[in-house]
C-alpha cells in the first residue's frame, strides 16, 4: 500500500512538473532595449524589443517611484505595439520600471530595471533626433502648425469683415448727404413762391377788395 502511494505521487510530479517545464519552456523572453525618451514634466514614453520567433500578443509594465510610495501596473493584451506613455507622473521625480512581454502561454521573466527622472514644467522639452523623429513630438508640432494658420485665418477674416463695415458705413454716409441736399433743393422754390412783402414791413393788399362793396356818401 505504502509503495502503491508512492508511486502514485511519482506520477503526479512527473505529469504536473513537465507541465509547468512545458509552459515555462514556451514563455516568450524578456524584452531587451528598454530605454525612456520623451521625457516631460508628467508624462514619458517608453519602448522596448522583442526578440523574433516568438508570438507576442500583448505587454504589461510594472511602474513605481524610486521611494516605493506608488506603484502603479499598466497591462495591454491583444496590440503589438512596442512603445507605450506613461502618464500623470510628478515632476522631479525618479521612477523605475520594468517590462514583461505577453505571450500565448504566459508572461515572461520581467526585463531589466531602468531608471528615468522627470522634467520640471519650467524645462524646454529635450531637441533630440529621437525625440524629433518621434511620433508624439510630431502630432504636437502638427498641432502647433495648426493652431498658428487657424489665428492666421481667423485674423484675416475679421480685417475683411472690418473693412466691409467701414465700407458700408462710407456708402451710407454718402447717401445720406446726397439726400439731405436734394430735401434743400426741393425746398427752396416754395420759399420763393411766398407772398412778397412791403418794404415797410406790411404785406403788400391789392387796393380794390372784390368783396368789400364801393359806398358812396352825399352830403345834404
Amino acid at each position: 500500500m505504502a509503495r502503491l502511494c508512492v508511486l502514485i505521487n511519482s506520477v503526479l510530479l512527473l505529469l504536473f512538473g513537465s507541465d509547468t517545464f512545458l509552459v515555462g519552456a514556451n514563455r516568450p523572453p524578456a524584452p531587451v532595449n528598454v530605454s525612456v525618451m520623451n521625457l516631460r514634466a508628467d508624462s514619458a514614453t517608453v519602448s522596448w524589443d522583442v526578440p523574433e520567433g516568438d508570438i507576442i500578443i500583448g505587454f504589461s509594465i510594472s511602474q513605481q517611484r524610486q521611494d516605493g510610495h506608488m506603484q502603479r501596473f499598466i497591462r495591454e493584451v491583444n496590440t503589438t505595439s512596442r512603445t507605450c506613455v506613461l502618464w500623470d507622473l510628478e515632476e522631479e521625480t525618479d521612477y523605475i520600471i520594468q517590462v514583461q512581454s505577453i505571450g500565448l502561454y504566459g508572461e515572461s521573466q520581467a526585463s531589466k530595471r531602468v531608471h528615468f527622472r522627470t522634467l520640471k514644467k519650467s524645462d524646454r522639452f529635450p531637441s533630440n533626433s529621437s525625440n524629433q523623429d518621434d511620433p508624439t513630438v510630431q502630432g504636437l508640432d502638427k498641432s502647433r502648425n495648426l493652431q498658428t494658420g487657424e489665428m492666421i485665418i481667423i485674423v484675416v477674416v475679421l480685417v475683411m469683415w472690418a473693412a466691409v463695415i467701414a465700407l458700408f458705413c462710407r456708402q451710407y454716409d454718402i447717401i445720406k448727404d446726397n439726400d439731405s441736399s436734394n430735401s434743400k433743393e426741393k425746398v427752396k422754390p416754395c420759399s420763393e413762391r411766398s407772398t412778397p412783402e412791403h418794404h415797410s414791413g406790411g404785406l403788400l393788399r391789392s387796393k380794390f377788395h372784390p368783396s368789400v362793396p364801393s359806398i358812396n356818401i352825399i352830403e345834404v
